[in-house]
C-alpha cells in the first residue's frame, strides 16, 4: 500500500477502505507519509468529500493515534459537551456546575481562544491560581472525588489531528466538513466520552455561517458517533449576536456566576438550561427534557449549582473569593458607556465584529503566542428586537489602551444596525 495511491483514489472520487485510511494516518504520524502528501489528501477530501463511514474510520484512526482515556473506573457513564465556539460563549462555566449538581459527574477538556472566538480556559484563568494543566491521574482523581473537572488537554490525545489541522490551516482546507467533523469527534472519543452533546453554532459569529452548513456538520458528527458506538445529540444554536451580554474573560466569568445566582441575561440562562437538560437525559439522570430542565432550574434556585462552581474552582487551585466579590477582578483603566446614535429597534449585532473588537482590546488572540488581558472586553446591553432610544446606553467598553478603545468603539457601533419597524427576536436554537 502506498500513500500516493490513496491520494489518487480519493482524487478520483473513490471510497477509501478502513485499511487505507488507517495506513495513511499511521504513516502521517510516524513521518512515513510526508506533509505535502497529507496536504494533497486534505485537498482531495475537501473537493470530493467522504461518506459517513469513511469519516468515521478517519475519526477513529486519528483518535487511536495517541492515548485513549478510559474513565469507566471513575464514572459509570462519561458524558462530554462540545461547543463549536462563538462570541460570549461562557456556557461550560455555568452548565457543568448545573449538571453536576443534578448528579451527573462531568470531566471536560477545553481549549483556548484563537481569533474572534473566546476560549473557556482563558476565562477560567482570569481567576487567580486556577490550574488548567491537570495530569491524567489528577483529572481522574478529581472526577472521582469531586465529580467535576474543567481543564486543558494535557494528554497526548489525537496527535494526528494536531498535525493535520496545522496543515489545513495553511493549505485552504479548513472548511472541509468531513475534516472538521473528524477533528472534533476524534478528541471527544480519545477523551473517553461515551455520550456527547454537541452545541453547533450557526450565524454571523460562528464558523458555520449558514444553517444548512451547520446542519450538515451536526448530522455528520451524529452519524460518526453512532457508527463509533457512542450516543450523540447535536443542537443548532444561534450565533448571529453575542451570547449573553459580556464578551471578555473576567467579564464572562462574572456573568456566569450571576447566572448561577439566579440572575444573568435571559438568553444565556435559556441556553444553559436547554443544554443542561439534554446532558442530563444523555447521562440517564433525567427521563426527558422537561424533567432535565426542571432539575437544572432547581439546582440554580437552591444554590447547589453555584456550590459546585466553588468546588471546581477550589479543587483546581483557584481563589474562590473572586466568586464572592467580583470587584476583586482587575478593573480596566478605561470604562466607557457608548450611547445609541438613534431611536429604533436593534436589527442586527454583528457577532463576529464584536468578537474581533474584543481581540483588539486584548481579550483574545490573533496569534497563539499573544498574551491575554483578562480585564478588558465589552458588555452589549441589548438584543436584536429590543427598542432603543437615542442617547441611552448601547454598550460598554472596558479597555486599558485609549487608542484601542477608540478602535473598538467604532467597530462595535458599526456592528449595530437599526430599524424603524419592530424586529422579531432571534431564536436561541434552530430545529
Amino acid at each position: 500500500m502506498r500513500a500516493v495511491d490513496i491520494i489518487i483514489r480519493k482524487r478520483d472520487k473513490h471510497e477509501l477502505t478502513q485499511a487505507e485510511i488507517e495506513f495513511f494516518i499511521k504513516g502521517f504520524v510516524t513521518g512515513d507519509v510526508a506533509d505535502y502528501q497529507a496536504s494533497a489528501f486534505a485537498m482531495a477530501v475537501l473537493l470530493n468529500g467522504m461518506t459517513p463511514r469513511e469519516t468515521t474510520d478517519l475519526t477513529l484512526a486519528m483518535a487511536h493515534s495517541g492515548q485513549m482515556l478510559n474513565l469507566s473506573d471513575v464514572v459509570d457513564l462519561a458524558v462530554d459537551k462540545h461547543s463549536s465556539g462563538g462570541v460570549g460563549d461562557k456556557t461550560s462555566i455555568a452548565v457543568l456546575p448545573i449538571v453536576v449538581a443534578c448528579g451527573l459527574p462531568v470531566g471536560k477538556m477545553s481549549g483556548r481562544g484563537l481569533g474572534f472566538s473566546g476560549g473557556t480556559l482563558d476565562k477560567l484563568e482570569s481567576i487567580p491560581g486556577y490550574r488548567v494543566d491537570l495530569t491524567t491521574d489528577e483529572f481522574k482523581r478529581q472526577l472521582k472525588d469531586e465529580g467535576i473537572v474543567l481543564t486543558g488537554q494535557s494528554l497526548d490525545l489525537a496527535p494526528a489531528d494536531g498535525k493535520l489541522y496545522a496543515l489545513r490551516d495553511v493549505t485552504g482546507t479548513v472548511q472541509s466538513i468531513p475534516l472538521i467533523a473528524s477533528s472534533i469527534m476524534c478528541k471527544k472519543l480519545a477523551a473517553g466520552a461515551q455520550a456527547i452533546l454537541l452545541d453547533v453554532k450557526t450565524g454571523l459569529g460562528a464558523f458555520m455561517e449558514t444553517l444548512a452548513e451547520a446542519r450538515q456538520l451536526a448530522e455528520l458528527m451524529v452519524d460518526i458517533g453512532k457508527l463509533a458506538g457512542r450516543e450523540v445529540v447535536a443542537l443548532l444554536s444561534d450565533m448571529n449576536q453575542p451570547l449573553g451580554n459580556a464578551v471578555g474573560n473576567s467579564l464572562e466569568v462574572v456573568e456566569a456566576v450571576e447566572t448561577l445566582r439566579g440572575g444573568g441575561p435571559a438568553d444565556f440562562l435559556e441556553h444553559c438550561l436547554h443544554v443542561s437538560a439534554h446532558m442530563l437525559v444523555l447521562g440517564k439522570r433525567a427521563g426527558d427534557l422537561a424533567e432535565g430542565r426542571a432539575l437544572a432550574e432547581r439546582s440554580i434556585a437552591e444554590g447547589t449549582a453555584l456550590e459546585k462552581l466553588y468546588v471546581l474552582v477550589r479543587a483546581q487551585g483557584g481563589d474562590a473569593s473572586y466568586l464572592d466579590d467580583p470587584s476583586r477582578f482587575p478593573r480596566a483603566r478605561y470604562i466607557e458607556v457608548v450611547e445609541s446614535p438613534q431611536n429604533g429597534y436593534v436589527a442586527q449585532i454583528q457577532a463576529r465584529s464584536v468578537g474581533e473588537a474584543a481581540v483588539t482590546l486584548g481579550a483574545g488572540r490573533a496569534h497563539k503566542s499573544d498574551p491575554i488581558d483578562y480585564a478588558v472586553g465589552l458588555v452589549i446591553h441589548h438584543k436584536v428586537g429590543d427598542r432603543v432610544e437615542k442617547g441611552r446606553p448601547l454598550f460598554t467598553i472596558h479597555a486599558n489602551d485609549g487608542s484601542k478603545l477608540a478602535e473598538a468603539r467604532e467597530a462595535v457601533l458599526a456592528a449595530h444596525s437599526f430599524s424603524a419597524d419592530p424586529i422579531p427576536p432571534l431564536p436561541p436554537f434552530y430545529n
